[in-house]
């Protein structure tokens, strides 16, 4: 059942557009936040060295403040910023899809959790691909350790 509503196509455009609009306002606020994504939907230009990439995990969070969050943008559904890496600041354009944000969280509290699951995403993957996903975003955060009843 939960699985038509997180891999509903409206779902998944409805948490995409809260996804732009939190942002939008976040950015017009000059409010520095921070967004957790899967690195695999991520793209960086230029690509980063894997002396880097290889200390990302799987689900991934970004910190936007400083020149990073001054450089941010939305267009075309994808969230751009500049970002600085490693320790010589190895400078890349990180892409990411909003789709592809799991949470903004600002001062290490979730503000947004975006439990949808693309319906590519369903067709690829077994159906409890949806749930698993959502529930890695929401656990990956440990504030929200809390909010499981045990």
């Amino acid at each position: 059942m939960i699985e038509t509503v997180l891999g509903d196509d409206a779902f998944h455009a409805l948490m995409q557009k809260h996804t732009k609009e939190i942002i939008d306002l976040l950015l017009k606020q000059g409010v520095s936040f921070s967004i957790l994504t899967n690195i695999s939907d991520v793209g960086f230009n230029p690509e980063l060295p894997e002396s880097i990439t290889h200390n990302f995990k799987p689900i991934t969070m970004f910190f936007l403040a400083g020149y990073t969050f001054e450089s941010a943008q939305i267009y075309n559904d994808i969230l751009s910023f500049e970002a600085g890496f490693g320790n010589d600041n190895f400078g890349s354009l990180v892409s990411v899809p909003l789709d592809a944000i799991l949470q903004i969280v600002i001062e290490e509290v979730p503000v947004f959790i975006n439990l949808s699951t693309p319906s590519k995403v369903l067709k690829k993957a077994p159906k409890d691909n949806g749930i698993k996903r959502s529930m890695e975003a929401l656990m990956a955060n440990p504030e929200n350790q809390k909010l499981i009843k045990k």
